[in-house]
């Protein structure tokens, strides 16, 4: 009898207790909470606990979707879902349907990913396969961008 192997996972954890880290907008609360006034009270304010899962990259998991285009979709998801903590990932990149498709994807700050979609015979395609790095545009100049996994050109800067 072979023994399995077992396939890596889709998702890797990265560090989130080092000091300065910030996820999302959670540090408001702090400046609002001895403020006076009907809308600080503790009916509108909410929970305190983000609803946010920190500290998962899926980078992974995206280059694991690129690397599928072309196959069956049910094939795909199948494997793609044993392999993850939760299935909502895969969305962020795969459209089911026809108004949901994006040309690219922001996963990151500075990280951009095909955007990907079930055709109607079933198959994983892209939503824009002439799509190159060379035709995207950072929006800043100080961050490294990249799409699926190619660091984009900078934009030289303007003289007057």
């Amino acid at each position: 009898m072979r023994p399995t192997i077992k396939k890596p996972l889709l998702y890797r954890s990265v560090n989130t207790r080092t000091h300065g880290v910030r996820h999302g907008s959670c540090f408001a609360y702090r400046y609002e909470r001895h403020t006076k006034g009907e809308k600080n009270s503790l009916a509108t304010r909410g929970s305190m606990h983000s609803h946010q899962r920190h500290g998962f990259d899926y980078t992974p998991l995206f280059r694991f979707l690129l690397a599928k285009v072309g196959q069956p979709w049910d094939q795909v998801f199948s494997e793609a879902n044993a392999r993850l903590d939760r299935p909502e990932p895969v969305f962020w990149m795969v459209a089911l349907h026809e108004c949901d498709k994006k040309e690219y994807v922001g996963t990151d700050e500075s990280a951009y990913f095909s955007g990907l979609w079930v055709d109607e015979t079933g198959l994983l395609q892209k939503v824009n396969p002439q799509l190159t790095p060379e035709q995207m545009k950072p929006f800043c100049n100080c961050c490294t961008h990249t799409f699926n996994g190619v660091v984009f050109p900078m934009v030289p800067p303007r003289t007057p």
